[in-house]
């Protein structure tokens, strides 16, 4: 069975798809909500924190980091 190179679930007549990158205004509008969720999963992780709920703290912790470090690479993607 060979590869073509072909995606068969994709029409060949429609065009292809726009690999241009998203605009500068674009991306820090995504960061600035990425800023905002991570400040809510902070407020979570101090809640849990505080409440003597470590495990959901740590989550939260967790949490506020992936989100940070995916808005970053919305942010810093040319």
């Amino acid at each position: 069975m060979s590869y073509s190179g072909r995606d068969p679930g994709r029409d060949p007549a429609a065009p292809p798809p726009d690999t241009r990158p998203r605009p500068l205004i674009e991306r820090i509008g995504l960061a600035a909500i990425a800023l905002v969720m991570a400040a809510l999963f902070v407020t979570v992780a101090v809640a849990a924190f505080v409440g003597g709920e470590p495990f959901l703290g740590v989550m939260g912790v967790l949490g506020c980091l992936m989100v940070i470090w995916v808005g970053g690479m919305t942010l810093l993607r040319g």
